[in-house]
């Protein structure tokens, strides 16, 4: 069955040939001659996303080669296979592949991107199209740019981790930072539809694996790196050189990096393309010399936002807002704002549309509020230990009780983050319900007892820490310890529509959780 975001296609596709398709990418062909007439309308690398017309490239992957399911490609209506000297061998294997034509490429991946957007005529060269990478904030800053580009372009496209949009059409995104055909195709359509920007978040898996290859975006931004992923990365070093590069002459034209961590200041020297610098961090030495910096910040003890001073690079001073409370949304705002001014919106404009963001889901997102005898309970995002901190310290000064957390850790994901994580908890909340995030394959039990570890090292007697094997229990449970001056804080999952468990994907959100439970304490008759 075809995913929806395979379904994101443009409604009167190009063609092109397929003889074309060869000497365009110089690529080698198993079997004879290609038909001349044969043309092609598509590209993926799903086979189950197939559509009549396609080129299936079939790439090798981390448990099986891509190759295996071309009889299912072609089954659906594939007119060609592209692959490696292995997928070649696969494909011939399969009967369903006699007299489809194989094309062979040393790195069919590197290839992906560039072929998707050669198909579909080059979609992207239609918009004002902006990035953006970093551990913590991607999401955020993405939907505060898409906020100031929406004053100049009446439609507009995100990618990202919590939707894919076009307009006010959109669907839930598989991951950060979709395949390269996928993001070539959802240009098409949009271009169809009349969208002319698209604000994109780009992940460093996406940018290792070349998902944004073939797109040279016009701006592109960084907002901090910070331990996570280095399962996949190695060590940060590794994570560092696959953020970089966003910013090669061949991905972007310009790029704006926060230089509140090392990492970034070393991204500004060592762009190769022209960067601006910004610093968030009030009387910080980075802010004497930043291109940009906030020179003051008033974090709003309502919870709501803050309000800041930003100093542009002729040293004209302007105000600004974040409409979400904590100082690492001060950042976020920043560079949203400066991302946005070089993408071509007007600077005021930029502003004013950034201070009046709405919500963006899963990010300091305040689900109850504290009012009749609730307390006040927020779902966040953070899931690395800094944004960990982050969160914590942003909802402290804002919690006349106390912060109640409700918190886990992936599983197949970096390990060793996971006592490090524990250990800020019990530094900085009160009351801690540690139970599981997306176990995946692992044993949830070993997830929950590494992060204790990390909570014993800060509180040996485990006094006000509780455990649950559930994460709506978790919700619950926390509900039942609250009083309406404490704050709930749920981080790790944010908007996510499910869980994953065992291999398993289960719907399930924090957001509704949290609605139940306060539904089920006021039927109980407790307070409201």
């Amino acid at each position: 069955m075809t995913s929806p975001q395979g379904r994101m296609r443009p409604q009167h596709p190009a063609e092109h040939r397929v003889v074309d398709l060869l000497t365009t990418f110089a690529l080698g062909a198993q079997g004879g001659a290609v038909s001349q007439g044969l043309r092609l309308t598509g590209v993926s690398v799903a086979s189950g996303d197939v559509q009549p017309g396609d080129l299936f490239i079939a790439l090798a992957g981390a448990h099986a080669h891509g190759a295996t399911y071309a009889a299912q490609a072609i089954a659906r209506g594939a007119v060609a296979v592209l692959t490696d000297a292995r997928g070649v061998q696969i494909v011939e294997a399969q009967p369903a592949a006699d007299g489809i034509p194989v094309l062979v490429a040393a790195d069919p991946r590197a290839l992906a991107g560039p072929i998707a957007a050669w198909a579909h005529d080059n979609p992207a060269a239609s918009f004002v199209t902006v990035g953006v990478t970093g551990t913590n904030g991607k999401t955020t800053t993405t939907y505060f740019v898409d906020a100031a580009v929406r004053t100049a372009h009446a439609v507009t496209v995100v990618m990202g981790t919590v939707e894919l949009r076009i307009g006010a059409e959109a669907i839930e995104s598989p991951r950060t930072t979709v395949e390269a055909p996928v993001v070539h195709s959802i240009l098409a359509l949009a271009r169809e539809r009349g969208a002319t920007a698209c604000t994109m978040e780009v992940s460093s898996h996406a940018l290792a694996l070349g998902r944004v290859r073939g797109l040279e975006f016009d701006v592109v931004g960084f907002t901090n790196l910070q331990r996570d992923h280095l399962d996949f990365h190695g060590d940060m070093e590794g994570y560092f050189r696959d953020k970089a590069r966003l910013f090669a002459p061949s991905q972007a034209r310009r790029g704006v990096v926060v230089v509140d961590d090392a990492w970034g200041r070393r991204l500004v020297a060592e762009s190769p393309i022209p960067v601006e610098s910004v610093a968030t961090h009030v009387g910080s030495p980075e802010g004497a010399t930043a291109d940009w910096a906030v020179t003051s910040a008033d974090i709003g003890l309502d919870g709501v936002g803050s309000t800041f001073t930003l100093r542009g690079p002729d040293g004209v001073e302007h105000t600004a807002i974040s409409p979400l409370p904590g100082l690492v949304n001060v950042s976020n705002a920043a560079l949203a704002i400066v991302l946005a001014y070089r993408a071509g919106i007007d600077l005021t404009d930029a502003i004013h549309s950034v201070g009046t963001a709405h919500e963006i889901p899963g990010r300091m997102e305040r689900v109850v509020e504290r009012a009749d005898g609730r307390p006040l309970a927020i779902v966040d995002y953070a899931h690395t230990p800094d944004a960990l901190v982050l969160a914590l310290e942003a909802v402290r000064p804002i919690t006349p009780g106390r912060l109640i957390l409700v918190f886990g850790s992936d599983g197949d994901r970096d390990t060793g983050k996971r006592p490090i994580m524990g250990q800020i908890a019990a530094r900085l909340a009160d009351v801690l319900v540690v139970t599981d995030e997306n176990p995946r394959s692992e044993v949830p039990a070993e997830i929950r007892a590494a992060i204790l570890a990390g909570v014993r090292a800060e509180r040996p007697g485990l006094a006000d820490v509780h455990e649950a094997t559930s994460r709506t229990q978790a919700i619950h449970d926390a509900f039942d310890l609250a009083t309406d001056q404490d704050t709930i804080i749920i981080t790790g999952k944010g908007h996510e529509p499910t869980q994953e468990i065992a291999g398993v994907f289960h719907r399930y959100n924090d957001r509704d959780v949290l609605r139940a439970a306060d539904a089920r304490r006021t039927s109980r008759g407790l307070p409201a």
